[in-house]
Parts: structure tokens; sequence; C-alpha cells
């Protein structure tokens, strides 16, 4: 399957989880700050995911689980050095370009981008073939 049309699936299925018009749904966009989405939002994300490409998504494998609430990975609001390379090894999907510029917790959904989306089920198609 070619970039472009996993591109088109992962934004079928963002159109229909967030109820977000299509033209919204650019790779650079943020599933939180762009388009809206919450967490129990991402739960509908990885099933429809799931569905569309007929492949299992374990849990914590494409958004990872209590990164953030770890003292170790984040102190003083600041996803720290050690956070930050923890959340590159669960996530290498991510993109990580506005965290890093200003990696303050509440900015660690805009790791999820549309881009960031359709890089993971890459990965996973690639590795299923």
């Amino acid at each position: 399957m070619e970039r472009n049309e996993i591109f088109q699936k992962v934004q079928e299925v963002l159109v229909d989880a967030l109820a977000v018009d299509e033209d919204e749904v650019t790779p650079e966009a943020s599933l939180t700050g762009d388009l809206g989405a919450e967490s129990i939002d991402f739960l509908d994300i990885v099933f429809k995911l799931e569905q569309a490409f007929g492949f299992k998504i374990e849990q914590g494998e494409l958004f990872p689980d209590n990164v953030t609430q770890n003292p170790e990975y984040v102190q003083g609001g600041r996803v720290t050095e050690t956070g930050m390379a923890e959340l590159k090894r669960r996530l290498p999907h991510g993109d990580f370009s506005r965290l890093e510029s200003d990696p303050q917790v509440t900015r660690v959904g805009e790791i999820f981008t549309v881009d960031a989306l359709v890089n993971f089920c890459e990965t996973k198609l690639q590795r299923a073939a």
C-alpha cells in the first residue's frame, strides 16, 4: 500500500472518529490541538485504524500509557531529557518538533499528528508484509 493510500485511510478514520472536515486532516495537523481529539477519542481511533488496516494495535503501542505521570519523565510541568528519550523510544512514529522547542507536558499531545499516524500505519503494514 502506498503512503498516499495510507494517508487517505487515516484521513477517513479521523473524519469519522473526530467529526472534522476532510480538509482539516492535513499531515501536520495535531490530533489534540488542531483536530480537537480527547482521550476517549484515542480508543475510537485505535479501533477504527485496526478495522481500516486489518492489524491489531496493542495497548500503549500507538499512544503510550502513563509516561506523563512518571516523575522521572516530567518535572515542574516540563518533560525531562529522560522523558523525551522515553517518548521517542516508545513513539518512533511521533513528531517531536513542537515538543522539543517547548517541552511543556501540556504539549505532549502535539506529538500525535496525522503524519505520525500515517508513519505508524506504514510501519505496521511493512512489518506484516
